[in-house]
């Protein structure tokens, strides 16, 4: 069986969700503020696709040119999120899929939509002042399967 990275279409289909998802984000009232900061990196979204690619099998561009998982949950730890925020990535994510011409195979779709719940809902458990982010974690792998242990 091929991998999630494969059946979407590889780079170029992870490249053009993050751009699509980065997009939503800034369309939206509410998350628009963390993604239009002045002083991100200009490679956000290009480093978000690699990050998606290497969750779903793809290479681990990411982790060798970014850092760990870590690095991630320290970003986004921490920040006061509004309640509903988790609600909104996850469904400005599953429209993205749309936006950027994925494969439109119900399993497929369920398989990027619970990764972006579970990823969304770990995020969202560091959000308190004093929750201690664990370090060296690797970059969590999803199959059709969900979580790979």
């Amino acid at each position: 069986m091929t991998t999630v990275y494969e059946f979407a279409g590889g780079e170029a289909a992870f490249q053009a969700l993050a751009a699509a998802h980065h997009q939503r984000c800034l369309e939206d009232e509410v998350l628009n503020h963390p993604f239009s900061h002045e002083g991100g990196n200009p490679q956000h979204v290009q480093r978000l696709g690699w990050y998606l690619g290497e969750v779903f099998g793809g290479p681990a561009w990411f982790s060798e040119r970014c850092g760990d998982h870590t690095h991630v949950l320290d970003m986004h730890a921490h920040n006061g999120m509004q309640a509903d925020l988790g609600e909104r990535f996850v469904r400005c994510f599953v429209t993205a899929i749309d936006d950027a011409g994925l494969p439109d195979d119900p399993a497929f779709r369920e398989v990027l939509r619970s990764y972006m719940q579970w990823a969304t809902d770990e995020v969202m458990s560091y959000d308190a002042p004093d929750t201690v982010v664990e370090r060296l974690q690797p970059v969590p792998r999803w199959s059709w399967d969900g979580l790979q242990r």
